[in-house]
């Protein structure tokens, strides 16, 4: 019988580079397809099984309903967007995914605590053969009560990480910054009637399922950016499975369209875990020549304001088409950016971003007053981690540089461990601001975000935290460590 490892060979084993594989070749696009197609089959055998049994009983037969609208033009990714494979530190990962969960206020953990839920899969995988990534015992060991969501969270983990890669190697020279799509949304569309501003607000909300799960902003400081809509799910069955969850990812990213009609580009992503073999991350994207925020004229360029609070808006849901033969065609269920919404559009998304960063560092009332009401920020501004009120007091000087954050002591193999997320600290004082008055300076915030980002990511062994660390392009961190903890007894 094997010994348990320590906690400190478990920590040093996150800053091994593991290999990730991945699939995105002609052959998959074909997969999707043939995937799409037996599902709108089944759909439609489906329909036609209920309309007969209500014709049996003496009801009215209803009319077939329209196929899944799905993104066309799904194309592999070339090779100098996304290779084979992906060597990455395991920590890296982890970062990443607790990043992309700060902001979603789901499940039990909900608020800013949640990010924490990502250290649940420290051990839950492991290099395998070739030095791929393999799901561990422990990680088998989640899969058989938590199989859902494993698969969904580390879905999303691998998606986030491989997208930033595609993105960096697609704009070169540009930052690349991913927020949770609903977040960003609910600044300008009650996605569902609950969330309308009162009961007595009669416009309309979105009301339809299938929008993105994530928005890639690629941009500069003072330039318009590029959206690309994320769609990312997880499966620990195979690639079949996979081949389907594509198909639904195709649905979700059509769900929402920046500017022109149909111009859109995509990423879509399904991550494979089988109980036995490597992690594969299959991946697709949809080109398009939408998306840039370009402002309808120079002389608006002067709307953007990213130092101004954030604005909720109530856009009209739906997607609008272009007309036919003179004939106005009545809009498709979604989310629509029209040119008009550029400015604010682009605003939204670098507050939702800074809100997410100082969300990572722990505060709920700097994460508050970057957010709308519908974004949660009377949420933030109510919850503090027990630390938070004081966050600008807890630092730590990392790998070098000085950061402000949060902590959280969690076991380990019986082992108690110290996780500090924070952000680098004159970054967190760019956003937090200080007094009651002062607002959060975001244009200075990015600018100095943007001048680091050929310095970053860094990951490794602190000696004097005495532990590993992984610093992010976005200036935050995630440290962890071993600590010794004394009981009293009462």
């Amino acid at each position: 019988m094997k010994d348990t490892p320590s906690a400190t060979d478990v920590l040093k084993q996150l800053l091994q580079p593991v290999t990730v594989a991945t699939d995105s070749k002609s052959t998959l696009v074909g997969s999707v397809d043939v995937a799409a197609h037996s599902d709108d089959s089944k759909k439609h055998r489906e329909h036609e099984r209920k309309a007969e049994e209500a014709e049996n009983e003496g009801k009215a037969r209803k009319e077939t309903p329209p196929l899944l609208r799905r993104k066309q033009g799904l194309q592999a990714l070339p090779d100098a967007e996304l290779q084979s494979s992906l060597r990455l530190p395991y920590i890296g990962l982890l970062h990443r995914l607790a990043r992309g969960m700060v902001l979603t206020r789901r499940g039990a953990a909900r608020g800013l605590a949640e990010h924490w839920g990502s250290l649940k899969y420290i051990q839950a995988l492991q290099a395998g053969k070739g030095s791929l990534l393999w799901l561990s015992s422990e990680g088998r060991q989640i899969a058989r009560h938590y199989k859902t969501l494993q698969s969904e969270e580390l879905g999303q983990a691998f998606a986030l990480v491989l997208a930033e890669h595609i993105l960096r190697n697609r704009f070169p020279g540009y930052s690349v910054s991913v927020v949770h799509s609903d977040t960003a949304l609910r600044a300008g569309w009650a996605l569902t009637a609950a969330e309308r501003d009162t009961k007595d607000d009669k416009s309309a909300s979105v009301g339809y399922r299938y929008r993105p799960h994530f928005l890639a902003e690629v941009w500069k400081p003072s330039l318009p950016s590029v959206i690309i809509p994320i769609a990312c799910k997880g499966n620990h069955s195979g690639a079949g499975v996979s081949h389907d969850q594509l198909a639904s990812c195709a649905a979700h990213v059509d769900g929402l369209h920046v500017g022109a009609w149909n111009q859109t580009p995509a990423l879509l992503f399904s991550t494979e875990l089988p109980l036995d073999g490597p992690v594969t991350v299959h991946a697709l994207h949809v080109p398009g020549n939408g998306s840039r925020l370009d402002l309808p004229t120079v002389t608006d360029a002067a709307d953007v304001d990213l130092d101004q609070p954030p604005r909720q808006e109530n856009h009209f849901p739906g997607i609008e088409r272009p007309a036919r033969e003179d004939q106005t065609l009545d809009p498709l269920p979604g989310c629509h950016v029209r040119a008009e919404h550029f400015a604010w559009f682009q605003e939204t998304l670098a507050h939702t971003d800074a809100a997410g960063l100082v969300a990572f560092a722990g505060s709920g009332r700097a994460t508050a007053q970057l957010l709308t009401k519908r974004q949660g920020s009377e949420f933030f501004k109510t919850f503090e981690h027990p630390s938070a009120g004081s966050v600008q007091d807890i630092g730590h000087t990392l790998l070098g540089d000085e950061f402000a954050g949060t902590d959280h002591i969690f076991r380990l193999n019986g082992t108690h461990v110290e996780a500090f997320s924070g952000v680098q600290k004159d970054l967190f004082e760019y956003l937090a601001g200080r007094g009651d008055t002062q607002r959060p300076q975001v244009s200075q915030w990015r600018a100095q975000t943007h001048s680091r980002r050929s310095s970053l990511p860094r990951t490794g062994w602190d000696s004097d935290w005495g532990g590993p660390v992984s610093i992010h392009q976005d200036g935050t961190v995630l440290a962890i460590r071993p600590v010794s903890v004394t009981k009293t007894s009462r």
